[in-house]
């Protein structure tokens, strides 16, 4: 039996029977059970704005304090009950929060004390029930238990991290476990219906309005289009609900962005301030974390300011006209004094943010931080050396991947590319070997390669039609034998003239130092460097770490109770993630966003991005029943 209303299983009404002898006497046994004392502490934080504490919800809820509306705790039993009452849970009398220990403008965290009175046969609580009956919604971090008999160390502790909504938003009450991981086979009966009905409350109804509450993760599909209102921005529909119609491609309904009336699968676009997107409260960034984001937010804006208006007042706008252009972004930071006193300064600053923008060292205001690079030598970015270093240390190392055969070939449909094998040959790098045939360096593993050609060639014809022109790159390496890499050769594509289908045109490039060739070299490693920052952007970073891991944590949240061992075991490496990509879908992949306007594919960004779909069969993942692999 499901309930939806806990507070009614907490008040269990006996059942109207005639009084007996032995009913009298249980009656007695009852009145003699002995009761204790449970003491605890609580720790939350108040409703904040920023680094701030909201002074008006702190205001309302001490009038509801006044009026007698308060926070109530009940401590569950995880034991079953007489078989009489077999469902329904024995609970605690109302705990009772003590004052806080200090008052703060700051949103900080405060610790109050509470008492429980407990039936010692009840043995120890397996949750607790919270109401919030003031104004204002509150972060509820964590409950102790101290010195309670059978309890691990004499504590019993619950790990809640999170906010708690006024009790008339809420459709139940919210439960909380104790931090104990617990198997479903391992949870007692009771406790396993209590998890399961908590599950059905995080799931939501999709045919209800919108939850006010927060904490519910229903699911819908969205796409990437976008409608601008005084121009049509589109993107293709990256995945349509026909092939699969249970993958979950988005956190939440979308309660601020509506359907576009021209376009039904476009969504409306925010104003570029608003950041009331919808994800659950629980995913949203922390104070600290939001203060962090906003401080970077604010320094990146400054440096990208100055040149900009720079670039405003130049012939060839946005554009670099020499080397020196590049330097100038790293000259006249505004640099805060350092030492002691500074870092004195910072310690006894109370608002997280303004501890970030006062910070000497890292980001700074008006410039980009010196590489590290450019503070030894203004030219040392351009030997072979440092161009492989930074490809193995970069952002991007895990796309570097052993050669197993040679020439290198292409995976991609030669029915519709044609013949996209690699033209790299052993003339164009045996002078560069080492003395090793390019057998032996297969065989010694010490040939590798940065393939990038599959994932750009389907767009290229359409990235080169705009104002963006690039190549699709092969980069061939040799480890060496102080454990260095270097570059051998760099493969540079274009589709055919006469069509995709005829195959490409490719130009192989081997290192040189001086003249013409010298020169030709470092502008076919700058292109491969180019084609790394990009795939790095879009497949290692988006796709492969935000995007991906997305269906995950909504799948977490509505399958697996947060007892389950999986579900802690993740948890810790989905924070922030919902938060981060709701964010990205606003201002960075959004179409004509960020994303589009400084990454080389452009539009086609997003695009070049489902690669995705080439992962698995659509038709056999659409097969499959989430019923037949539940872990919960």
């Amino acid at each position: 039996m499901i309930h939806t209303d806990i507070a009614e299983i907490l008040c269990v009404k006996p059942k109207t029977k005639k009084r007996t002898k032995t009913m009298e006497e249980d009656v007695k046994k009852k009145k003699t059970k002995k009761t204790m004392k449970i003491e605890g502490e609580v720790v939350v934080m108040k409703k904040n704005l920023l680094d701030f504490k909201d002074a008006m919800a702190s205001f309302l809820d001490r009038v509801h304090e006044l009026l007698g509306r308060r926070v109530s705790l009940h401590l569950i039993s995880s034991l079953q009950p007489d078989p009489e009452e077999r469902k329904t849970w024995k609970s605690s009398t109302s705990g009772k929060m003590g004052d806080k220990n200090k008052t703060s403008v700051t949103a900080e965290e405060t610790t109050f004390a509470v008492t429980f009175d407990w039936d010692e046969s009840m043995g120890p609580p397996a949750a607790f029930v919270i109401k919030n009956h003031h104004h204002s919604q509150f972060y509820l971090k964590s409950l102790t238990l101290r010195n309670f008999p059978g309890g691990e160390g004499g504590q019993i502790h619950f790990v809640c991290n999170s906010w708690i909504y006024p009790s008339h938003r809420y459709r139940s009450d919210r439960v909380f476990f104790s931090n104990k991981a617990c198997l479903p086979s391992e949870t007692p009966e009771l406790v396993k219906e209590l998890r399961e009905e908590e599950l059905n409350n995080l799931r939501g109804n999709e045919k209800e309005e919108n939850s006010k509450n927060g904490t519910e993760f229903t699911t819908t599909l969205i796409t990437t289009t976008w409608v601008h209102p005084t121009k049509v921005l589109t993107q293709p529909v990256l995945f349509s609900a026909v092939h699969l119609n249970f993958l979950i491609l988005a956190a939440a309904k979308p309660v601020v962005n509506t359907p576009n009336p021209v376009n039904t699968k476009s969504e409306s676009r925010l104003a570029l301030l608003n950041l009331n997107i919808y994800v659950p409260r629980d995913e949203r960034f922390s104070h600290v974390k939001f203060s962090d984001f906003l401080a970077y937010a604010l320094k990146s804006v400054t440096q990208v300011l100055v040149p900009e208006i720079a670039s405003v007042c130049d012939k060839t706008i946005n554009e670099f006209d020499s080397f020196e252009d590049v330097f100038h972004l790293y000259d006249g930071s505004i640099k805060l004094a350092s030492g002691h006193t500074i870092s004195k300064l910072r310690d006894v600053i109370p608002w997280e943010m303004f501890r970030e923008l006062v910070r000497n060292d890292g980001e700074r205001f008006l410039k980009f931080p010196l590489p590290d690079v450019l503070k030894e030598s203004r030219s040392a970015w351009r030997t072979d050396e440092e161009f492989a270093r930074e490809m193995l240390a970069g952002l991007n190392p895990v796309v570097i991947s052993r050669l197993q055969e040679f020439p290198p070939k292409s995976n991609l449909d030669s029915t519709r590319y044609g013949n996209q094998h690699s033209s790299i040959r052993e003339e164009h790098i045996k002078p560069h070997m080492n003395g090793l045939s390019v057998q032996e360096a297969l065989k010694q593993n010490k040939l590798y390669i940065l393939d990038h050609h599959d994932a750009l060639m389907p767009y290229l014809t359409r990235i080169n039609s705009t104002n963006t022109k690039t190549y699709a790159t092969r980069t061939l390496l040799l480890l060496q034998e102080d454990g260095t890499l270097k570059p051998l050769a760099i493969e540079l594509s274009l589709p055919h003239a006469q069509g995709e289908s005829h195959g490409s045109v490719s130009k192989i490039f081997t290192p040189a130092e001086k003249g013409v060739e010298g020169s030709v070299w470092q502008l076919a490693k700058a292109y491969a460097a180019v084609n790394d920052s990009g795939y790095h952007q879009l497949i290692s970073h988006w796709l492969k770490t935000h995007a991906v891991i997305e269906p995950f944590i909504i799948a977490s949240n509505r399958q697996l109770s947060v007892i389950h061992p999986i579900y802690k075991l993740l948890h810790p490496h989905f924070r922030d993630t919902m938060n981060i990509n709701a964010l990205a879908r606003h201002v960075l992949i959004n179409s004509d966003g960020v994303l589009e306007r400084t990454v080389f594919p452009g539009r086609y960004a997003m695009e070049m991005s489902s690669i995705y779909k080439s992962w698995f069969s659509l038709i056999k993942l659409s097969q499959r029943s989430p019923q037949t692999w539940s872990c919960n």
